[in-house]
């Protein structure tokens, strides 16, 4: 008895000392899993800001608990496959989502998704929260987001920004900048972010609003130019670059990424595997989240399902009124 009470000791303060919110139920679970290997499907082509911090969170769950976590792109109707190959999997915890906040707003813009996001899945934990940079071609005779709202107005249609995705974080942010500023220019959908960047950097499309890891080395390598970022503080890896509000006041938003589960995923499975992102994020992966323009999520699964429901309120208004549909 004293060696248990002893376990426990340790094992709390161990947690504590780590950070780690809302994930006392682990100390309590006897789940064996995993024991063989889990499976990240990621629903968009790799390549993309969410390819690389979902490849980067697998190592680290593969590190942590010995068992191999694979990424599975699956792309295709705008991450709907991959995220219905999932709504569809076995709730055993060795097939999961690994998905951007495009999961949660997708279905807004469509009259009838494969999958309803709350009733379908089972939220897991928030990995990270993603400023967007609002980068365009370096050819542009602007450099900051008044010199692009006197262009725009000033030729309006002549501008063209990319959107990854219908209804992703980066088309919301795009559709509430150009509202914002009563501008005129014509939105592109692409298939993923890396074509899309490769059309900016090329100059077929003017302009590609997406989290900043995704521009990142195309600006410190001069091949385009970031004119702002979409949070409501400067970011430390982009100190030079000022925030859209400090040129639209209120304007703020986020892109986020996030672990789901199959509808019914076990308690204890859920709450292990919280505890183990939870976990990675106080460890290195956090050091590498900050120096690509992150913001380092974690949290409990309470925490996660309720900022999830107050951002698709927020997503499901932009989308409204700004009367985004998927074609």
């Amino acid at each position: 008895m004293k060696r248990q009470s002893f376990f426990k000791i340790a094992l709390a303060t161990a947690l504590a000392t780590l950070g780690l919110q809302g994930i006392s139920a682990y100390a309590q679970t006897t789940s064996a899993w995993p024991n063989r290997t889990v499976k990240f499907i990621i629903p968009f082509p790799p390549g993309g800001t969410l390819d690389t911090v979902g490849r980067m969170l697998a190592q680290k769950l593969s590190e942590q608990t010995g068992q191999s976590f694979v990424v599975e792109n699956k792309p295709g109707g705008n991450g709907f496959i991959g995220g219905d190959a999932v709504a569809k999997a076995s709730a055993d915890g060795y097939t999961l989502l690994f998905n951007a906040s495009t999961f949660t707003t997708a279905p807004m813009t469509v009259k009838a998704p494969p999958y309803d996001v709350v009733r379908d899945f089972s939220p897991v934990a928030l990995v990270a929260k993603a400023p967007l940079s609002v980068a365009v071609n370096k050819n542009l005779p602007f450099n900051d987001i008044k010199g692009l709202v006197a262009y725009a107005k000033a030729n309006p249609g002549k501008l063209s920004f990319a959107i990854g995705s219908t209804g992703s974080a980066g088309h919301l942010s795009t559709e509430l900048l150009r509202r914002s500023a009563k501008l005129d220019f014509l939105i592109v959908p692409y298939k993923g972010t890396a074509p899309a960047f490769q059309d900016l950097i090329g100059g077929q499309i003017s302009g590609f609003v997406d989290p900043i890891l995704g521009s990142f080395n195309y600006y410190k390598q001069g091949m385009l130019k970031v004119l702002a970022v979409t949070s409501s503080n400067r970011v430390s890896t982009l100190a030079e670059v000022p925030t859209v509000a400090e040129s639209l006041a209120g304007y703020e938003f986020y892109s986020w990424y996030a672990v789901w589960g199959p509808t019914k995923l076990p308690a204890d499975i859920a709450q292990k595997l919280n505890f183990e992102i939870n976990k990675a994020l106080a460890g290195e992966m956090r050091e590498k989240l900050i120096g690509n323009g992150l913001l380092v999520g974690g949290g409990s699964i309470d925490d996660f399902a309720k900022f999830q429901k107050n951002d698709m309120a927020q997503s499901q208004k932009i989308i409204t009124e700004g009367g985004i549909r998927a074609e």
